[in-house]
């Protein structure tokens, strides 16, 4: 279903009955209950082994290059997969909606995704669900506890919202030996008071990031961070480009502002390093993350309303992710995939699989 791209289980199901599934697979397919009731009580640790098993094989064939300078990101992220005003189970989270009728209490699911930033590929290793009655970043620290245990030596830093620009989590990612990267937010914090003061007396540095002007703010050393174990670096990246507005053609310039708090030395990570990382935490937004698992892969569909179900069809979700981008980038030759989207190659993996489908049907006892 994941390979196929189906997006449900009873779009798994119309075919269940064609002759050629038992003599393809060993057996015909379960139907949608079946497949829901399974999932249900599966043991998700299982199918977060065989995504350490993709990564391990993956690492030992060498594929998997860092990122920048020598080093390698995680990205930690929060996903709202589901939300319903009538549809709920005893882990929904809960929040109230103000609405034209009135205040309606509105029922959610959110998952923390963690994705690892290597070479010029985006590789989803794990994920944790959050349960009632703790924020996005407690979840995240959970999952980045199991994460760390399996995944010791994959990454160097952890890359992450300014949501995650607290000192609890912060000190949990460096006391493990590892480095913190944030985006800076809250203009009344006494960091970024205290950073903008130093920034508006220094000249900054150009940087070019493609077509993008960077006037880059690098200092380190601040100590105005409450709870925190060790003096934070600061940078900030005033960025100029040129857009071409399709509406009339003309040219229009684009002026953004990026803050980002970090654990690293300068020592350790030039300033390009750190816009790198930076704008690569978006990464999980588009290219290898949640808008590819959603909208290509169907990961939000809710096939089994209950919490480990829905953790369960989300790794899975993740481990065909990672199988299909590892063939594709992996043993298609450049040339053979030039021109030619993530997209065609599902569609002729489809044509090819419902071929090979109707080719065993035909040899099938009627």
């Amino acid at each position: 279903m994941g390979l196929l791209r189906l997006g449900s289980l009873h779009g798994l199901g119309q075919s269940r009955r064609e002759r050629g599934w038992p003599s393809l697979i060993g057996g015909g397919l379960p139907s949608a209950r079946t497949i829901g009731r399974v999932m249900d009580a599966l043991d998700v640790q299982d199918v977060r082994g065989v995504l350490r098993a993709v990564y391990s094989c993956r690492k030992r064939n060498k594929s998997l290059p860092a990122f920048f300078g020598g080093w390698t990101g995680l990205i930690l992220d929060g996903h709202e997969s589901s939300s319903s005003f009538l549809r709920c189970c005893p882990d929904c989270l809960r929040r109230t909606i103000h609405t034209a009728k009135g205040q309606r209490v509105q029922y959610y699911h959110r998952l923390v995704a963690a994705t690892l930033l290597c070479g010029g590929e985006r590789l989803p290793l794990d994920g944790e669900m959050q349960r009632p009655g703790e924020d996005e970043v407690a979840c995240a620290i959970r999952l980045l506890e199991r994460v760390l245990r399996q995944y010791p030596r994959a990454f160097d830093l952890v890359v992450a919202d300014g949501l995650y620009l607290r000192a609890d989590f912060f000190n949990f990612v460096t006391r493990r030996g590892k480095h913190a990267i944030a985006v800076l937010k809250d203009e009344r914090r006494d960091l970024m008071k205290d950073a903008r003061a130093l920034f508006d007396g220094a000249p900054p540095a150009i940087l070019w990031r493609g077509r993008t002007r960077c006037e880059c703010w690098d200092i380190e050393g601040f100590a105005s961070w409450e709870n925190i174990d060790r003096p934070v670096r600061v940078v900030r990246s005033l960025e100029r480009s040129t857009v071409r507005r399709q509406r009339d053609g003309q040219p229009e310039q684009r002026v953004s502002e990026w803050i980002w708090g970090t654990s690293i030395p300068k020592t350790r990570l030039r300033t390009e390093g750190i816009l790198r990382f930076g704008h690569g935490r978006w990464a999980i937004e588009n290219e290898g993350g949640f808008n590819a698992l959603v909208n290509d892969w169907h990961a939000d569909h809710v096939y089994k309303h209950t919490l480990n179900a829905i953790l369960a069809f989300w790794l899975v979700t993740m481990l065909v992710f990672n199988l299909f981008y590892a063939f594709i980038n992996r043993n298609l030759k450049p040339v053979r995939r030039a021109g030619h989207t993530a997209k065609y190659w599902a569609e002729r993996i489809a044509a090819d699989f419902r071929q090979a489908i109707g080719f065993v049907r035909c040899l099938a006892p009627p």
